[in-house]
C-alpha cells in the first residue's frame, strides 16, 4: 500500500516552491508606526551584529530576477524565479547558478572546523556489516548486504539458511560514481529467476532485468517507463510477472515533465516489451497510482489503486480465467484496503472502514456481492502491518509509537504475542501460509537493526543476523515524552542522547508531518554522529503522519495543515522550556514533506531557531503539481486550482512567505540536480528568495548534489559527506563542540 500523512486546520504541506505577495493594511497612528519601526529595527541591527561575528562574510552569487506575474482568484502573485524550474541538464543558465552556488557554498562549508571530523567519524560508523531480510523462494534464500562502506547494497542467495552466501549481483561495478542502483526485486516462486530494477542516478524511472539464478546470466528482457512500482509479482508457473509503467515520456523531459497514465502490464519471459499485456487502467482517473500484489497460491493478482492518499480502490484479476478481466472488489476512495493473503476465494483484508485505527476483514468473492466479516476488530493501538503466515496472522500494532507483535488464529482468536528484544519497531514479517518459517526486523534508536529467524509453530525466535557497530550504544540514552500543541493536542517526542549529557545541548529536532507515514524508531548512524558529539537529536511524531491512525493523518491534512507547524513550532519551544536545549541552540531538519515543514516554520517563527535544514523539500506550493508526479499529492495538499485550496496553500509556501526585515536562522538547503520526484527548481527558486531577502547577515546556502535524486539509491560515500556538512553547519551555529571523539 502507498502510505499518506495527517491534516491540520488552515495550512497545506508538501514540497515545493511559492512566492505570495500580499498586504494587510491595518490602520495605525504615524508616532506608533515609528516607535515599532525603531524598536524592530534596533532588535535586528542587534541580530545582525552578533551573527556577523560569528562567521565569515559570505557573498553569494547574482541571480537574475524575471517579470512574471500571474493572477489567481484575484490575487497577483510574481514568479521572478520561473527560470530555474528549467532542467540542469538541458539549460546553461540553470547550470551555471548551480555551479556559482556549489561554489560558495563549499568554499563556507569548509571554514567549519567539525565537517573533517564529522565526515572521518561517519565514515567509521558506517564501516560495520549489514543484512536486510531474507525471502525464501525455492528453497533458496535471497537477501541484500553491504559489507560496510559500500556504495550500494550487494544481492546475495542461499542454499539453505545459515550457509555462506554467494554474490548474484553486485551494482558497485555499474557506474564509477556509484550511483547506479539495486532497486526493487522479486523472485520466481520456484527460486530460479530474479526480475530486478535497475535506478540510475537516483530517478524515481526504473528499468527491469531479469537474472537466471542457476547459471548468473542476465536474460535479454527488458522493460523500460517502469515507475513506482514498488515490487515486481511473477506468475505462479514463473512464466512472466507484473509491473506498472508510465507511457513513454518525450525525449529530453524524462526527468521534468508531469506523469500521468500509470497503467499495469504482464511481461512474458524472452519476449520484447511491445509485446507486453495491457492488464488494467483507469483513463478516467489519470493521476492514480497502482500497487500490486500476487496471492501466494498465483491465482489472484491483487491491484491497489491510489492517489497517494490514505484511500484506494481494490481490484482483482482472476488469472486462471482466459480473459484476465478486472473486478472491483472496493470502487470508492472511502477508505484503505490492503490485501493480506487469502485461503482459496476468502480474502483477508486489512481496511480502515469504520476503524481509524484499522481492523482485519474477510471478504469471500465467489460471491457475486461479498460480505465483508470482522476477523480481528480495531483495537487501541493502532494495526500497522498484517501477515499471513505459517498459519497464523502476525499483526504489527503502534502503542504510542512503540510496536507490539500480535499473534492470531485466521478465525480472530488472540494467540499471543511475539516477545521482542526492547522498546522500538519490529515487523516485516515475510513467508509462507502453509511455512513455520519466517523472518523479521527489530531496530530502535539505540539498536541497529537484528534480522530474527522466527518459528511460527513454536513461537521462537532466533538471531539471523546481528551487526556489530564501532559506538559504544549502552552510552546512549532514548526517552519519550509528551508534549502539548497549541490546540491543546498531545504530542509525543523521542530524545536521543548520550547519557552523560545532563543539561541544555544544542539539539537537532527531526519531523515529517505527511502522507499518513509514521516516524517510528529506528537506528541512524547519522543521528548518532551528532549525538556522540554531544548532541541531542529529537524526533517529533506531529500529525500528519500515522502513528494515531487515520484521525492522526487528517488532523495534518488540506486545510488542517497548519497543525503540523503548529505541533513542531511547539516541540521546539517544549525542548527549550524543559532545559533539554539552549535558547539559542536549536536546528531543525526535514526531507521532502519535511523539507516543506522546515521552510514553513522558518517563516513562521525565524526567532525560535538557530539553523534550518531542509533537505530536498517542496517549497512552492502554487505550483507542485506542474512536475513529475506532483498531481498526485493533490488529494494530500489540496489543489492550487480550487480557491480555498490556493489560497490555504499560499498562507504556508516556503517560497511565498519569505519577509524580510526579521531576523533568520542558518539556512543549508540541500536537494539534488537529478531529484525527479521533488524536482530541484523547488529549492533552487527557495533559496534564490532568501538570498534576495532582507533577513539578516546569517548564511543561506544551497547544497546541491549532482547524479543524485531524492533518497533512494544514493551512494554510501554521498551519504556521508551530505550528513557531514549538515552537522558541521549546524553545530557551527547551535555551539556544539566538535572533537575527535569514539
Amino acid at each position: 500500500m502507498f502510505n499518506t500523512a495527517k491534516p491540520r486546520r488552515e495550512v497545506l504541506e508538501f514540497d515545493l516552491f511559492g512566492f505570495r505577495l500580499s498586504f494587510q493594511k491595518i490602520p495605525m497612528r504615524r508616532a506608533t508606526l515609528f516607535a515599532i519601526a525603531l524598536l524592530f529595527t534596533t532588535h535586528f541591527a542587534s541580530a545582525c551584529t552578533e551573527s556577523t561575528a560569528m562567521s565569515p562574510t559570505i557573498t553569494n552569487p547574482e541571480t537574475k530576477r524575471v517579470d512574471v506575474v500571474e493572477q489567481h482568484f484575484g490575487q497577483t502573485i510574481a514568479d521572478p524565479y520561473r527560470w530555474l524550474e528549467n532542467d540542469v541538464r538541458n539549460d546553461k543558465e540553470v547550470a551555471a547558478w548551480v555551479e556559482s552556488q556549489n561554489k560558495v557554498t563549499n568554499a563556507y562549508l569548509n571554514t567549519l572546523s567539525g565537517r573533517d571530523i564529522f565526515k572521518n567519524r561517519l565514515k567509521q560508523l558506517y564501516n560495520y556489516e549489514r543484512f536486510d531480510i531474507p525471502v525464501k523462494k525455492g528453497g533458496r534464500y535471497f537477501y541484500l548486504h553491504n559489507s560496510g562502506l559500500q556504495n550500494q547494497q550487494v544481492f546475495y542467495v542461499r542454499d539453505s539458511v545459515d550457509n555462506a552466501g554467494r554474490v548474484l549481483i553486485d551494482p558497485n561495478s555499474w557506474a564509477e560514481d556509484g550511483a547506479t542502483a539495486f532497486a526493487e526485486w522479486s523472485a520466481s516462486d520456484d527460486g530460479k529467476r530474479v526480475a530486478y530494477a535497475v535506478q540510475d542516478g537516483g530517478t524515481d524511472w526504473r528499468t527491469i532485468r531479469v537474472l537466471d539464478v542457476n547459471t548468473g546470466k542476465v536474460l535479454d528482457d527488458e522493460v523500460k517507463w517502469v515507475r513506482f512500482t514498488r515490487i515486481i509479482p511473477w506468475t505462479k508457473d514463473g512464466s512472466g510477472f507484473f509491473y506498472a509503467r508510465y507511457p513513454e515520456p518525450k525525449q529530453g523531459t524524462e526527468s521534468q515533465a508531469s506523469v500521468a497514465n500509470h497503467a499495469v502490464y504482464f511481461h512474458a519471459i524472452g519476449t520484447p516489451q511491445a509485446q507486453d499485456r495491457l492488464v488494467y487502467t483507469n483513463p478516467d482517473q489519470p493521476n492514480m497510482l497502482h500497487d500490486l500484489s500476487i496471492t501466494e497460491d498465483g491465482r489472484y493478482l491483487a491491484i491497489a489503486s491510489t492517489p497517494i492518499s490514505a484511500t484506494n480502490t481494490l481490484t482483482v484479476v482472476d488469472l486462471q480465467s482466459a480473459d484476465w478481466k478486472p473486478r472491483k472488489l472496493i470502487d470508492n476512495l472511502d477508505n484503505q484496503w490492503g490485501v493480506i493473503g487469502n485461503v482459496g476465494t476468502k480474502f483477508f483484508l486489512m481496511t480502515s472502514q469504520d476503524a481509524p485505527r484499522f481492523k482485519v476483514v474477510t471478504m469471500d468473492i465467489a460471491a457475486a456481492d461479498p460480505a465483508i466479516e470482522d476477523v480481528v476488530p480495531e483495537q487501541d493501538s493502532v494495526l500497522l502491518n498484517p501477515s499471513l503466515v505459517g498459519g497464523r496472522l502476525l499483526i504489527s500494532y503502534l502503542v504510542d509509537v512503540k510496536t507490539e507483535i500480535r499473534r492470531y488464529t485466521l478465525d480472530g482468536k488472540a494467540d499471543g504475542v511475539v516477545k521482542l528484544p526492547g522498546i522500538g519497531t519490529a515487523g516485516r514479517f515475510k513467508g509462507k501460509q502453509d511455512d513455520p518459517e519466517t523472518f523479521f526486523i527489530f531496530t530502535s534508536f539505540n539498536a541497529p537493526d537484528v534480522i530474527y529467524r522466527y518459528d511460527v509453530a513454536s513461537n521462537t525466535a532466533r538471531v539471523w543476523a546481528q551487526p556489530k557497530v564501532a559506538i559504544d550504544l549502552s552510552q546512549i540514552a532514548v526517552e519519550q515524552r509528551f508534549y502539548t500543541s497549541k490546540d491543546g493536542t498531545r504530542v509525543p517526542m523521542f530524545i536521543v542522547r548520550r547519557k552523560d549529557v545532563t543539561r541544555p545541548a544544542p539539539t537537532v529536532l527531526y519531523a515529517y508531518g505527511g502522507f499518513g507515514i509514521p516516524i517510528l524508531p529506528a537506528f541512524s548512524l547519522d543521528s548518532l554522529g551528532w549525538v556522540e558529539q554531544g548532541g541531542v537529536y529529537a524526533i517529533a511524531n506531529i500529525r500528519g503522519g500515522f502513528e494515531y491512525g487515520k484521525g492522526w493523518h487528517e488532523a495534518g491534512r488540506r486545510q488542517n495543515k497548519q497543525n503540523v507547524f503548529d505541533d513542531f513550532i511547539a516541540a521546539g519551544e517544549y525542548l527549550k522550556a524543559q532545559g533539554i536545549t539552549p535558547q539559542d541552540g536549536l536546528a531543525i531538519q526535514g526531507e521532502s514533506n519535511g523539507g516543506l515543514l522546515i521552510g514553513a516554520v522558518v517563516n513562521q517563527r525565524p526567532d525560535l531557531f538557530a539553523a534550518a535544514l531542509p533537505q530536498v523539500g517542496v517549497m512552492d506550493m502554487l505550483r507542485f503539481d506542474q512536475f513529475t508526479s506532483g498531481k498526485t499529492w493533490v488529494d494530500e495538499f489540496g489543489s492550487p486550482a480550487r480557491e480555498a485550496d490556493f489560497r490555504n496553500l499560499l498562507s504556508y509556501s516556503p517560497y511565498h512567505n519569505i519577509e524580510s526585515g526579521k531576523a533568520y536562522p542558518a539556512i543549508l538547503a540541500t536537494t539534488a540536480d537529478t531529484d525527479d520526484r521533488v524536482v530541484p527548481g523547488h529549492t533552487f527558486k527557495y533559496v534564490a528568495a532568501l538570498q534576495a531577502a532582507n533577513i539578516g547577515p546569517k548564511p543561506h546556502l544551497a547544497r546541491i548534489e549532482t547524479r543524485a535524486g531524492h533518497g533512494a539509491g544514493k551512494p554510501t560515500d554521498k551519504i556521508i559527506e551530505e550528513t557531514a556538512d549538515m552537522w558541521a553547519f549546524a553545530a557551527h551555529w547551535t555551539g556544539l563542540d566538535v572533537g575527535n571523539r569514539k
